[in-house]
């Protein structure tokens, strides 16, 4: 069982070399579509809101907020990195978790190597990326092993984050337990069932979980105590952690088609399936059933007034996939609440949940369509489940092409290759990571 002491000497020890190159190319990769996401997060009113929240109360540090040459603690830093990433739903996760690890995880772990002014070349911060996802992927399974209520993301991304942290302070064996401790039990335990139900800005509370975690470290490194992770010590989640280092649950993230949650993306696969040769027009459409799993019937159904609201809908991304034969960020964006044909084709989706499908969920998630035309024709999907799993996975290509297709509306084509040939190239010279925040912390 990882106790503390392991779980640090894990951090210590590991080494790029060690992984093996599925491993290495699988965290670029991820690297690269947290980075599209938050650029394409830092267009929302959300990245607004919460900068200007750190500018006023949390600077004067090191760290520096993503894509802004704002110089915040490394808990302001690592808030508005995880709400940024958080604010575009189309970054990484995990399906036993239920959540996501690298949207809090990347913000921290910035945060917290400027706060310390850590030299690290390309490979150490590719090879702690990496670790961060072990570690998080973990936490949160062990959490949904030992506690009734469905969590947020940002309840283990808070331990992982602390780990982290306290890696690069090299706090003492007993300091760093103390850190775990601490973050696990100050770690946003929201419940994720009112945010479905009530989308808003709080979304995941992945950067509330990033800045519990970088202030649990600091805290255990000025002599603040904390009961012991039980996510990390209790004897019966051994299990859980007995496979770290030699299985990597970096392999096990999935990917992200469209920013809409997860839940929504298997209904809106089957519709850009079923409409891959032509989209179809609102007034050919008499009728739409989806039947799901019952998690996804919680998201919202309606026409969406936010893009909290659209991101946690599945109504009106089906209807998008539908019509425009795509859901990308345009499709969560304002203008597109307003389409007269994507508004008038979600007041006729009609939503039940599969027996069968909730038996496979969360392991599996499963949607159907069956689309009646107005001439009388009905359509009808196989049972699908979106692409992005590690069965299914999307193609480097794939995956690059979605960093410029989720970027494009916030930074210019040169400013995207520069940080693409930056991420593709983290692992070659001493100065590629140097390079690469040269690309994500614009001077002001």
């Amino acid at each position: 069982m990882p106790a503390s002491a392991s779980l640090r000497d894990f951090l210590q020890e590991l080494r790029w070399q060690d992984l093996p190159a599925p491993v290495q190319s699988r965290v670029r990769l991820l690297l690269l579509d947290l980075l599209g996401t938050a650029l394409a997060g830092t267009g929302t009113e959300l990245h607004g809101a919460v900068l200007r929240y750190a500018s006023r109360n949390l600077s004067g540090g090191k760290s520096r907020a993503l894509f802004s040459g704002t110089a915040l603690s490394p808990e302001g830093a690592a808030l508005v990195g995880g709400l940024t990433i958080d604010s575009v739903d189309a970054h990484d996760g995990h399906r036993l978790t239920k959540g996501h690890v690298g949207c809090g995880l990347l913000p921290a772990l910035l945060a917290a190597k400027d706060d310390r002014e850590t030299a690290l070349t390309g490979e150490e911060f590719l090879t702690l990326l990496t670790a961060g996802y072990e570690i998080g992927t973990r936490a949160g399974i062990a959490l949904h092993a030992s506690a009734p209520d469905y969590h947020t993301s940002g309840a283990w991304i808070a331990v992982c984050a602390a780990a982290l942290a306290a890696h690069l302070m090299e706090l003492s064996p007993e300091a760093f337990a103390h850190a775990l401790g601490i973050a696990e039990y100050h770690g946003p335990r929201s419940q994720m069932m009112r945010v479905i139900d009530h989308p808003t800005m709080l979304k995941d509370g992945s950067g509330w979980g990033a800045m519990a975690g970088v202030s649990a470290a600091a805290l255990a490194a000025e002599g603040f105590t904390g009961a012991p992770a039980i996510t990390v010590m209790a004897p019966d989640l051994a299990g859980i952690w007995a496979t770290l280092g030699t299985d990597w649950d970096v392999l096990n993230q999935y990917v992200k088609g469209f920013p809409v949650c997860r839940w929504a993306q298997p209904a809106v696969q089957a519709a850009l399936d079923l409409t891959q040769d032509q989209p179809l027009k609102a007034e050919e459409i008499a009728a739409v059933e989806v039947e799901t799993f019952h998690e996804a019937t919680r998201l919202f159904q309606g026409v969406p007034a936010s893009t909290e609201e659209a991101q946690y809908a599945i109504g009106f991304p089906v209807a998008a996939a539908l019509l425009r034969g795509r859901v990308g960020v345009a499709e969560i964006s304002a203008p597109a609440f307003q389409d007269a044909d994507l508004c008038a084709l979600t007041a006729c989706l009609s939503f039940t949940e599969s027996d069968a499908f909730n038996a496979r969920f969360p392991a599996e998630r499963w949607a159907r369509l069956k689309v009646t035309l107005r001439t009388g024709e009905v359509r009808h999907t196989p049972a699908t489940q979106a692409k992005g799993d590690p069965e299914t996975p999307y193609t480097e290509a794939e995956m690059i092409a979605k960093f410029y297709d989720l970027a494009g509306d916030t930074a210019s084509r040169e400013r995207l290759d520069a940080i693409h040939d930056a991420v593709m190239g983290l692992d070659e010279t001493e100065a590629s990571l140097r390079t690469l925040q040269s690309r994500i912390f614009p001077i002001p």
